[in-house]
């Protein structure tokens, strides 16, 4: 018997209001994530990727339709249970790094930990040995200000990846980088996610980037459609 997805979005349909009109950015979205595999989300502008990456990690809810994580419909759970279902099971990268600025890199990847209960000793090692897994052994006291968008962007992943989720989501992670920096990241994430058995769901507007993970969803005018 195969193993449960770890995520699955079931007729998720997300409606905003504007003025007078409502906005039907997400229509009946059906998609499985499975632990270990690295999924590419491409679609034009406006077809609705952070809607469905916001409601999927719990950060929004959706109009109507379930998001299933780890077998448990996480659709009518409180906003203190999604806060912690978030903290223990799900990762998020954005475009922009969100990095706190007056910490140093090794910090930014203690803050999830510390928020989950951890020790500020063990999260220390834990930041320690994920940093020097992507590249920055010799920069883990070094603020933001003092880093490359290359490096920045990999302490970022770093903190997505810290508390050993089940799923990263990522919305344009590279998308303010050039080529080959941007490759740089990607290989250290896929590999740092294969590593540890994560999932990871990556929005992208970067076909090449796309065309080296597992598969490509693409969704236009709010659904899944065929490649």
């Amino acid at each position: 018997m195969s193993e449960a997805p770890v995520l699955s979005l079931r007729d998720l349909h997300r409606t905003y209001r504007s003025g007078d009109r409502l906005l039907h950015v997400l229509d009946g979205v059906e998609l499985d994530l499975d632990a270990g595999e690295i999924v590419g989300l491409v679609g034009p502008s406006g077809s609705g990727k952070s809607s469905l990456l916001h409601a999927a990690g719990l950060l929004e809810r959706p109009t109507s339709g379930r998001v299933i994580v780890e077998g448990r419909d996480c659709t009518d759970l409180s906003e203190a249970q999604r806060t912690r279902m978030r903290l223990s099971a799900i990762g998020f990268v954005y475009q922009a790094h969100h990095l706190s600025p007056e910490f140093t890199a090794a910090e930014n990847v203690m803050l999830p930990q510390l928020m989950a209960g951890r020790t500020p000793a063990a999260a220390r090692e834990r930041a320690t040995a994920l940093l020097a897994e992507l590249g920055l052994a010799d920069r883990t006291e070094h603020q933001p200000a003092q880093l490359s968008g290359g490096e920045q962007q990999r302490v970022a992943v770093a903190r997505a990846l810290a508390n050993r989720p089940r799923i990263l989501l990522a919305d344009e992670p590279t998308g303010n980088l050039d080529p080959d920096t941007s490759a740089s990241v990607f290989d250290s994430l896929r590999r740092v996610v294969r590593g540890q058995g994560t999932a990871a769901l990556i929005a992208t507007h970067n076909l090449e980037l796309a065309g080296r993970m597992d598969r490509i969803l693409t969704l236009r005018q709010g659904r899944i459609v065929p490649a």
